[in-house]
């Protein structure tokens, strides 16, 4: 019961953050961001990575946010999307590390990631797999 409630939270948790970032903050500075940037355009920027790739980023993330939390009634969606969501939280820490930034920055990568390992991890508990 306890880990239905878990998994329950780290969904909206992560659709909540990822909505956040991706529509509310998408042009505003946060004390997360890479380098000096003051919006996602300028993040991506600093990691040398072009505005396709900012979208498609954007698009997935935001796409595995969805699915996450329509997971919550689907479940067969939940290993697939807190996986792949996992796999972006690495590579968002991978480019603070390439940015140099201060460990801070990449906290809510790292929080958003160790949810959704504990996503999957859940689920396979809770499914006695």
């Amino acid at each position: 019961m306890l880990i239905s409630y878990f998994l329950v939270a780290a969904k909206i948790i992560i659709f909540i953050t990822i909505i956040n970032v991706w529509f509310l903050r998408f042009n505003k500075p946060t004390p997360w961001r890479g380098g000096d940037s003051k919006s996602m355009k300028e993040e991506f920027e600093t990691y040398r990575l072009s505005p396709v790739i900012m979208y498609i980023v954007g698009t997935l993330k935001v796409s595995l946010a969805v699915l996450l939390l329509t997971s919550i009634w689907l479940e067969n969606l939940t290993t697939p999307a807190a996986g792949a969501m996992g796999i972006f939280m690495l590579g968002a820490i991978a480019m603070h590390f390439k940015a140099d930034d201060p460990n801070i920055k990449s906290m809510p990568a790292l929080i958003l990631f160790l949810l959704s390992i504990g996503i999957v991890v859940a689920e396979v508990i809770q499914d006695g797999i």
